[in-house]
């Protein structure tokens, strides 16, 4: 199993009485990774984690392994707040068949020294017998995995690597320095994943490849390879999508371009709550502006048409062409008031000007033809 390139945390599609949506999860996962992805990530913080039973931890891991069919390595997640509940989470996900890797989180709420950081990954890393690597996201945790306690982590068996989402290059590139060369730092910000790579990580645990596989798999290899003009090319076409999942708490974001995708249905769980109107619209934008949705199509201009105006009363028997579209007379839908059918009516709709000129010509008694300035 190797870490390398682009994995995706993946969403947990539910169905609208709540439920896991087991069908739209399978087609999300062989979507994944029919288009290229390097790994993937079930029961993360995009999966919304926190809201499933235990049994729904346990089967969407089994649904994305199966899936895979061990076409990509599954690094699942397993997060407790309590060392002793950690521990155990992870030893039962590790003896899932499948499942290459376990993501665990520094502990939320409680807000441990770096000691009790440290010892915590340790007693997890010893009971799992799997290979493990740390999250770092101290905005959701409340606790940040210092340089320094990763360099000690480092050296721990089983724990192969670190997703570092502290949001600090400066702390990245600290990190990058201080770890063994064997330890994988991996970005677990889509925006920043270049700069991490160029520091020495080896890719992203990305939320935009939910949307976007292909290209976050084709800008993470690049960039692994040395061709940063390719790299920054779709970094930069998708740079406003990568930022667009983060404008409201993840995953509301992503799983709303994902249904506006048809690839779910967009359906939270308590707490979250669905997308304000406004910052939808936005997201929407932004999404059409990266051709992940398409755009509306342009209301179809209605087919000009062309009338004759016959009117007997302008004068010598008088006929004036009109266009559909004219604003100057009501084109055919009725009649001028004080005109009667003996001295004024329409003819028409004709399909081209030229059919109506015609027309005028042939129409007896006629002495004076003109055309409005519609045409």
């Amino acid at each position: 199993m190797q870490l390398r390139g682009c994995g995706t945390a993946l969403v947990t599609p539910f169905k609208q009485d709540g439920s896991v949506d087991e069908a739209a999860l399978r087609n999300l996962v062989a979507w994944q990774v029919e288009s290229g992805i390097d790994f993937l990530v079930p029961c993360g913080t995009t999966g919304e984690t926190p809201t499933l039973s235990h049994d729904e931890w346990l089967r969407v891991v089994d649904v994305t392994v199966e899936v895979a069919a061990g076409r990509v390595a599954i690094v699942a997640g397993a997060t407790s707040n309590s060392t002793h509940d950690a521990v155990e989470k992870a030893k039962e996900i590790a003896a899932r068949p499948g499942v290459d890797a376990i993501l665990t989180a520094s502990p939320y709420y409680n807000k441990p020294t770096q000691e009790g950081q440290y010892r915590h990954f340790k007693a997890i890393a010893e009971a799992a017998g799997k290979p493990i690597v740390l999250y770092n996201v101290p905005g959701r945790t409340g606790a940040n995995i210092e340089p320094g306690t990763l360099a000690r982590l480092a050296e721990v068996p089983n724990i192969i690597g670190v997703k570092e989402a502290s949001g600090s290059i400066t702390q990245i590139a600290e990190v990058c320095n201080a770890v063994p060369e064997h330890f994988l730092v991996l970005s677990g910000d889509d925006a920043i994943t270049l700069p991490v790579i160029a520091l020495g990580g080896v890719g992203i645990v990305s939320v935009a490849s939910n949307e976007i596989p292909r290209e976050m798999a084709e800008m993470t290899r690049a960039a692994l390879n040395n061709d940063w003009a390719t790299a920054r090319r779709i970094h930069r076409k998708y740079l406003a999508l990568m930022q667009a999942n983060f404008i409201e708490s993840n995953p509301l974001p992503v799983k709303a371009v994902l249904t506006m995708m048809g690839k779910i249905e967009e359906v939270y769980r308590l707490p979250l709550l669905p997308m304000r109107r406004d910052t939808r619209s936005r997201l929407q934008k932004i999404a059409m502006d990266a051709g992940v949705i398409a755009k509306p199509a342009a209301p179809a201009a209605d087919a000009v048409e062309f009338f004759v105006y016959e009117n007997w009363l302008a004068g010598p028997h008088k006929v004036v062409l009109h266009r559909s579209t004219c604003g100057q007379c009501n084109h055919g839908k009725g009649r001028p008031a004080g005109h009667d059918a003996n001295h004024a009516r329409w003819h028409g709709p004709y399909p081209t000007l030229s059919e109506a000129r015609e027309a005028s010509q042939n129409m007896p008694g006629v002495l004076i033809r003109s055309e409005c300035k519609c045409i």
